[in-house]
């Protein structure tokens, strides 16, 4: 059998953005005050969402998971950084299963979960299910329309 392609976004999906935020001290808050994501080693910091590990592992089960996210232009160590938690959180089921772009359209697949509609994630090809949103506010809500 064949199994649906499902993309799977990083920033406030899998990953929570806010806890790398969180853990660097106020200078270099201040330092890089509107551009956050370019902090060196910032994504290194962050934690997983809630509950984000365990979907991510039951949805590889059903589907052919990849992991779909783009990466600061100016911040090359977040190329690097979001490789190592890949292979760090998410292990043998994301192996070789990262895509870095900033034309996420351009990938083939069914579904896309992304918390924005940047990047191209609006021009998605299959369905586009909107993380974080009135309809699908949590991972418990994704894995309802998703599993079988």
């Amino acid at each position: 059998m064949i199994k649906q392609i499902l993309y799977i976004d990083m920033d406030n999906v899998l990953v929570d953005f806010q806890t790398g935020i969180d853990a660097c001290d106020d200078q270099i808050k201040e330092e890089y005050n509107g551009r956050l994501d370019e902090i060196p080693h910032i994504f290194s910091k962050m934690q997983p969402m809630a509950d984000a590990i365990e979907s991510f592992d039951l949805l590889s089960k059903y589907y052919d998971v990849f992991i779909l996210s783009t990466s600061p232009w100016n911040n090359p160590s977040a190329w690097q950084d979001k490789v190592k938690w890949v292979q760090k959180y998410l292990g043998n089921n994301a192996y070789k299963r990262l895509i870095l772009t900033h034309h996420k359209n351009l990938n083939k697949g069914d579904y896309l979960i992304d918390d924005r509609t940047k990047n191209g994630a609006d021009k998605f090809e299959g369905e586009l299910i909107l993380f974080g949103s009135e309809q699908y506010p949590n991972w418990a809500a994704i894995l309802r329309k998703l599993i079988p």
